[in-house]
């Protein structure tokens, strides 16, 4: 029985892989996950090559070297980001958009020596993310920390009533044109577009009054508006009044001067014709006059100085007709 062979040969399975071959794989794996990247519309990427600038590259589908020979930081050029102080907005996602101590952000001391809370909100564009990443350690905190420096030196050159009333708009001008100076001086390489105040106020124990003075403030403001609304409705017609008067006496002088020229010519010509016919001119002049008064007067008796009596003039009417 044991020289029987089997009619079958011994099963066997499939040959083991080896551990060159696992490695290959995993190799092969690593070496395709980390050859590509892929850079979001918004924003732009920087190129690493063991720790130093190469080159900057736009959105989409990009090869590098793998193995963490080239590294890529996303920058979102593209994106409007902003500085909150004073204030917290939910949701947010920069990591410098939010300071650590916000109450203390806000509280300033102003030109004449008053308390004031001020809340602003600073946006910016990144523009040079080169420049963003590696001229200054930390370009989003001396960002802030600039805000806050220019913001507290604007506000302490103002009275409390300028910041909160009247003066908002020239201290967000004079920030923002002192910011982006700043900005350009210590190579940020971004773009400050907008600075906005947002609440301003007083202290608490202090903000009843001070609203009272706002109310005082908006309503000089409205009755000054009011008032000058009613300048502008009178003012204009009463000139439009004086210029038609103007021009009807302008009319009116033109049309006393045509006339009396008008006059003066007739009258020429009648004297020339006096001249060359005197007894003939006083007759036509004497019955077109005639003829232009006749018709106008009522009934009359006319009596020659030799009539002696009234009698032959008889019967007379009966009854004279009425006056209209």
């Amino acid at each position: 029985m044991s020289n029987v062979k089997p009619l079958f040969g011994r099963f066997s399975g499939p040959p083991p892989i080896s551990l060159p071959r696992i490695l290959l794989i995993l190799l092969l794996i690593v070496l395709a996950w980390t050859s590509y990247y892929t850079i979001p519309a918004e924003s732009e990427g920087i190129v690493l090559r063991f720790g130093k600038y190469i080159l900057k590259v736009p959105p989409g589908l990009h090869f590098k070297l793998p193995f963490g020979i080239d590294n890529v930081i996303e920058v979102p050029t593209q994106r409007q980001l902003k500085l909150e102080f004073g204030l917290v907005t939910p949701g947010y996602t920069h990591p410098d958009q939010v300071g650590k101590e916000p109450e203390k952000e806000k509280s300033m001391v102003t030109g004449d020596l008053n308390a004031a809370l001020v809340e602003w909100v600073v946006q910016y564009r990144i523009t040079e993310p080169e420049t963003y990443l590696f001229a200054v350690r930390n370009p989003g905190l001396t960002l802030r920390d600039l805000s806050e420096s220019v913001m507290r030196e604007v506000v302490g050159d103002r009275t409390v009533d300028e910041i909160i009333t009247i003066g908002r708009q020239e201290i967000e001008e004079s920030v923002l044109d002192r910011l982006r100076e700043l900005a350009g001086r210590y190579r940020l390489g971004v773009s400050v577009n907008q600075v906005q105040l947002k609440n301003v106020n007083p202290p608490e124990p202090v903000q009843p009054s001070f609203n009272e003075v706002n109310r005082a403030q908006q309503d000089r403001e409205n009755a000054i508006n009011l008032a000058n609304g009613e300048y502008n409705k009178a003012v204009p017609r009463a000139r439009g009044e004086a210029d038609q008067k103007i021009r009807a006496a302008e009319g009116y002088r033109f049309k006393r001067i045509n006339e009396a020229e008008g006059d003066a010519a007739a009258f020429s010509a009648v004297l020339e014709q006096y001249i060359k016919a005197p007894e003939i001119t006083r007759a036509r002049l004497y019955l077109e006059t005639l003829g232009d008064v006749l018709p106008e007067a009522k009934q009359s008796i006319i009596v020659d100085e030799s009539v002696q009596q009234i009698l032959p003039m008889l019967p007379l009417p009966a009854r004279l007709p009425e006056e209209k």
